[in-house]
């Protein structure tokens, strides 16, 4: 049996394989594309191609597949066989350089926001050689790019990969202003931590909610939840533990530094966390990650659930995303120096993500907007929909220092001036976590807490990315034509902290003091989807994208519509879902119930007017009332779900969907929900919370 250090990345076409298997000039020629982004030529990329090819089949590849990142959030593959046939009827096993740099796709069957039309329906994946090759299922993967005939971006990955480019640029500019022009490149880095959900497959097929949209549309809490925290880092259940184990394994296998597995705070809830990887691989990896994880679980007997809040009133699932930026000489910029030069370098760039979060809240609110998110934000650890920061309280009062030129620390120190005076290095770990924080400082990175755990992180990271890449460029321009440098970075770092220090919160997240205290502050608090979206059409916003070229003007209006569009039809489903299990399964149910209830009643009193029926009288009353609650709850809910469809809109439909559909859905849901509270367990229509939550034993 092969130890891990032995089969990991044995999938992968990685730089170690390859270096082992190109010629040294065509290996010098991909190192530096990917050091630098230089575009390579089609010689190289044959000479790639060919060593490719005997690598894969020499696995057992009989098939290729360009693996991209359409719109819709999850990867999509056209698998092509290596076979080419020849003059005397046989076959050979070939890839071309051709065949590895560029693929056409059918383009109209994705989400496109009408950047292409259903008669348009040409489109291109182009390869992406910063990501590495690998086989999955026999199947050589490519990760690529997607764009439409005309060049506009279809895909996640191909803004990704603009918005870095953006902040390696202008990051470089201000590196270059602190003399480290030894710095030829740099890249945000990312460690993704992925929440699930494990339930028992044959349970899970039992509720037409969790089959037709990932969550339960009905069902009350079971008598035991979350609250002992019984579950959390507890004991991992023997057939839990299969499921890790073979996961780890397929992912090792991948490459995916998966690192940390546990149970989380909600019964069946766990947790797989990376090690951090560059944005674009980490954002690659993560999808894998997904899919396996899906994949395997079904081997086990399981189902694992994504969705941000498969269970009403307990732990939703997020994905926490540790955002940190790295020179290609190994220097981490959000790290902490020290020495005066590291000290202001460290503080510009911190001040360059504090005014970068403030000024684009609304993108980043944006950026993990979706109508399963909606359900999770603000409750059981999850964080606000207001942005804030979380600096921790030593580093808070070293930039209060700054703002109001005073000592930091005990009063023998000297008035604190950014790279003149020392600056106290500021250990890891040097205050406490903050749960209910959206985007928390966590030593020498930021964790954003907001996004969802079924999305991919490439659009959050592309948004932070050119926010940030936006500030920067605005510091350089001060920076570059200031006649000192040093009191120029000093002034800018401390007006920086004075114009954005309202995003900065340290407090409970969860306070409905907070909220009136973000209000006053003039922080938004766009609490769901159709609330935020408009901002994405803000011109500022538009300005943003369209400067560092991650996104062309038609691109965010399209992104705009499919958002829009995508909330509709989440929501569409889930009202078709509830109309279905009511009409057909509860109410038949209930009215099953009140039968068998009635007939007790009139038996009992043929024994004689001395037998007591209070319990069935009161219950089939109650019964009978929640039964005609929810049938007129289904009705106008139909009703709602036709009057929706002659919105043209989608922004328009997105609202009436908020303000009009989904009220009538959870008045749907309390009549159901009260109606299961009465009926008998082995009565009622579907498995219950208790039944799905401690499912797998």
């Amino acid at each position: 049996m092969k130890t891990v250090t032995e089969y990991f990345g044995c999938d992968v076409f990685s730089a170690s394989v390859m270096k082992e298997r190109l010629p040294a000039e065509t290996y010098a020629e991909l190192e530096r594309t990917l050091e630098t982004g230089h575009r390579l030529d089609l010689d190289v990329a044959n000479v790639i191609a060919n060593a490719m090819n005997d690598w894969a089949i020499e696995k057992g590849a009989t098939h290729y597949t360009h693996w991209f990142q359409p719109l819709t959030g999850v990867t999509a593959e056209k698998h092509d066989s290596f076979i080419t046939p020849t003059k005397d009827g046989g076959i050979i096993m070939e890839f071309s350089g051709k065949e590895l740099v560029k693929g056409e796709s059918d383009a109209s069957s994705f989400p496109s926001g009408g950047l292409r039309a259903t008669f348009e329906a040409r489109g291109y994946t182009a390869w992406d050689p910063t990501s590495f090759a690998f086989i999955k299922d026999g199947v050589l993967c490519i990760p690529t790019a997607f764009c439409s005939y005309g060049g506009d971006a279809l895909d996640k990955k191909t803004p990704l990969l603009r918005s870095m480019e953006a902040i390696n640029k202008q990051t470089l500019r201000i590196l270059k202003l602190f003399g480290n022009t030894d710095v030829v490149s740099v890249k945000t880095t990312v460690g993704p931590e992925q929440e699930y959900f494990l339930v028992d497959k044959d349970v899970f097929n039992k509720r037409k909610d969790l089959v037709y949209t990932g969550r339960t549309l009905f069902g009350g809490k079971p008598p035991k939840g979350q609250e002992l925290d019984d579950h959390y880092y507890g004991a991992i259940k023997p057939r839990v533990q299969a499921f890790m184990a073979e996961l780890d394994e397929e992912l090792w296998r991948l490459g995916v530094l998966a690192k940390t597995e546990h149970n989380e705070a909600a019964p069946a809830q766990h947790e797989l966390a990376p090690i951090y990887a560059t944005t674009n691989i980490a954002t690659d990896h993560n999808q894998i990650t997904m899919e396996a994880m899906q994949k395997i679980a079904k081997k086990h007997g399981m189902v694992c659930l994504l969705h941000e809040k498969p269970f009403a009133g307990v732990n939703g699932s997020g994905k926490h995303n540790n955002w940190s930026i790295s020179t290609n000489t190994g220097t981490n910029l959000l790290e902490p120096g020290e020495t005066p030069a590291e000290n202001a370098q460290f503080l510009l760039f911190l001040c360059a993500v504090i005014k970068a979060v403030d000024d684009y809240q609304d993108l980043l609110r944006i950026s993990i907007a979706s109508a399963g998110n909606d359900h999770r934000l603000g409750a059981q650890e999850a964080p606000p929909a207001i942005v804030s920061m979380f600096l921790g309280e030593e580093l808070n009062a070293v930039l209060d220092a700054i703002e109001n030129d005073e000592s930091y620390g005990s009063k023998e120190k000297e008035v604190l001036k950014v790279g003149v005076h020392v600056l106290p290095r500021f250990p890891k770990d040097s205050t406490d976590r903050n749960r209910t924080s959206p985007f928390a400082f966590t030593g020498n990175k930021f964790e954003f807490r907001m996004l969802g755990s079924s999305a991919s992180v490439a659009g959050p990271n592309t948004t932070l990315n050119t926010a940030v890449a936006e500030v920067l460029s605005q510091f350089a321009d001060e920076l570059e034509n200031a006649e000192s440098f040093d009191s120029a970075i000093e002034a800018l770092i401390k007006r920086v902290i004075k114009e954005h220090k309202r995003i900065i919160f340290n407090g409970n997240g969860y306070d409905d003091a907070w909220v009136k205290e973000a209000e006053k502050r003039g922080l938004l608090n766009l609490k769901s989807t159709p609330d935020c979206l408009p901002y994405m059409l803000h011109k500022k916003n538009i300005d943003l994208y369209t400067k560092h070229g991650v996104y062309s003007e038609a691109e965010i209006k399209a992104h705009y519509e499919i958002k829009n569009e995508k909330y509709c039809k989440y929501l569409n489903i889930e009202a078709l879902t509830m109309i279905d299990m009511t009409k057909k399964d509860i109410l038949p149910c209930v009215s099953r119930q009140v039968s068998e209830l009635t007939a007790t009643i009139l038996a009992k009193r043929a024994v004689g007017e001395y037998i007591d029926t209070t319990y069935e009288e009161a219950v089939a009353k109650e019964l009978s009332g929640l039964s005609k609650e929810a049938f007129g709850a289904v009705n106008e809910l139909e009703k709602l779900s036709r009057e929706v469809k002659e919105i043209k809109e989608s922004d328009a439909a997105a609202m009436f969907y908020k303000n009009r559909i989904i009220p009538v859905m959870e008045h749907l849901r309390f009549a159901v929900d009260c109606a299961e509270a009465l009926c008998p367990t082995d009565k009622w229509c579907y498995p219950s919370y208790g039944e799905l939550l401690f499912s797998v034993r």
